[in-house]
């Protein structure tokens, strides 16, 4: 597995307050897995880092995208509550993007803006792809799934885990009814995906505690929610 360090998980959606921790260092193999402190200001933030790829320059950044060419947008960073209006007006300047190759997505610093721009993905029928090499963690894996149509390297690699508040519950600490985890089973399902196995596949997203992650290739991904 790639060398990383975890930024804890939170979740700010709906009615999720924000949080922050402290830092810790796990040793693991030869190598130090560092969770490090992320204080919140008033967002929330979901992040899983690991050692950064090749980030592609393009023709033009709006926050989290480079624009590769009058097709394709590339996302090489994590999402925040400016990445909607960045997102919009990439759109207007280069309105004939029809795909998102994500590349290096660790997550985001505002999950309500994430499910956001997600949604505005899906709205505007972009098709989203992870290459070879690419990496689509925490947050960003809300966003490949708005894609209208998703397109997965065998050897792209995913990372899920849980979110925790700022008094160190989880996901299975509530209710599934409870607005903390309505959330994300609503936007699953907005995706396309059957309300059963919105909830499948948001168990298993939750099925690692907020300080791990759970790592999946590109074929894995497959097995979870439907590829093109």
């Amino acid at each position: 597995m790639r060398r990383f360090f975890i930024l804890l998980l939170s979740l700010l959606a709906m009615a999720v307050p924000a949080h922050a921790e402290e830092a810790v260092a796990y040793a693991v193999s030869e190598e130090t897995v560092e969770v490090t402190e992320y204080v919140d200001e008033g967002g929330s933030e979901r992040f899983v880092g690991v050692a950064p790829a090749a980030i592609p320059q393009g023709i033009a950044r709006f926050g989290p995208f480079r624009v590769l060419d009058s097709t394709r947008a590339a996302m090489v960073d994590g999402t925040d509550s400016s990445s909607p209006a960045q997102f919009q007006a990439m759109m207007a300047a280069y309105p004939g993007i029809s795909m998102i190759e994500m590349i290096e997505v660790p997550g985001t610093e505002d999950d309500r803006a994430n499910l956001k721009l997600g949604r505005m993905i899906r709205e505007r029928g972009l098709s989203t792809y992870v290459p070879a090499g690419g990496s689509v963690r925490s947050g960003g894996v809300e966003l490949f799934l708005a894609g209208k149509q998703r397109v997965a390297d065998p050897g792209a690699e995913f990372a899920v885990h849980a979110w925790a508040d700022e008094d160190g519950r989880e996901a299975t600490d509530y209710s599934a009814e409870a607005p903390e985890n309505r959330a994300y089973v609503d936007y699953y399902v907005e995706m396309g995906m059957p309300a059963a196995q919105a909830r499948s596949f948001y168990a298993m997203t939750n099925s690692v505690p907020n300080g791990d992650a759970k790592w999946l290739t590109g074929s894995d991904m497959g097995r979870w929610v439907a590829l093109d």
